[in-house]
């Protein structure tokens, strides 16, 4: 099995024993690769037994422009993809948590068209790609079921940056912490206080903005008593006052 990583010597991305539960009954299978498939196409995933990597914070899990091989689904931890931009600059593209995949950018072109980063030690499921498509082709309603998985994924990443083209600074990043917020309430953990597991300059870059006016965006919401802010900790006071910023230019 390939550690996807820049050297298969990092001790920061390791290999460790095969997965013991199977996806049938993950904790995360709502969330991950078995939501939305038929029982039967679960037990197919079952009998693959995915390998683990762990991922130390900081480190690389894939890079841009390396072999595809493997998509792989969070189980613990927080990633940022981002891309190396021509003046060496890092733009970031997206955020990944426990039951969200990554890696599928390497299907088209057979390798990753993005870099895949630790922002805290994490442990991700390594999914050969290979063997997802050999059960796709064996099975209709598997195909169906990946084609759908991945495309969820796809505009996942996609649908907020799509949104962002227009908003101000409070618009983006009240939409950035909604998100945010949704999908922490989603895997169980409380959608107004959280710790923010991305800088303010990796914020930044993902809404596109200058680390002071994310700083300084911050500020004003806490002011605004929106929210109340202590470095990376985060406590949401008045959610419906996120939601009508935000609203204000969706609808």
């Amino acid at each position: 099995m390939s550690l996807a990583c820049s050297s298969a010597s990092d001790a920061s991305v390791a290999a460790i024993p095969p997965l013991t539960t199977h996806c049938s009954n993950c904790n995360l299978r709502d969330l991950c690769l078995p939501c939305g498939m038929k029982p039967a196409d679960v037990g197919g995933l079952d009998e693959l037994h995915f390998s683990r990597t762990k991922v130390k914070a900081g480190q690389a899990l894939y890079h841009e422009g390396q072999s595809f091989r493997n998509i792989y689904a969070v189980r613990m931890g927080t990633f940022k993809s981002s891309l190396t931009l021509a003046d060496g600059r890092e733009q970031v593209s997206g955020f990944q948590m426990a039951g969200e995949l990554m890696g599928l950018d390497g299907i088209a072109n057979g390798v990753y068209a993005s870099n895949s980063t630790a922002l805290e030690d994490t442990e991700v499921c390594t999914i050969p790609y290979e063997q997802i498509s050999g059960l796709a082709a064996a099975s209709a309603s598997m195909q169906q079921a990946v084609s759908r998985l991945m495309s969820r994924e796809i505009v996942r990443e996609h649908s907020l940056m799509m949104l962002l083209g227009s908003m101000n600074a409070e618009e983006r990043l009240a939409a950035f912490l909604l998100n945010l917020s949704q999908r922490l309430k989603l895997r169980g953990y409380s959608a107004s206080e959280f710790h923010l597991r991305m800088s303010r300059a990796e914020i930044g870059s993902y809404l596109g903005m200058k680390l002071e006016t994310v700083s300084r965006t911050f500020s004003a919401f806490q002011q605004q008593g929106i929210l109340e802010v202590d470095k990376r900790h985060i406590r949401i006071l008045d959610a419906e006052a996120l939601k009508r910023i935000f609203e204000t230019r969706v609808h």
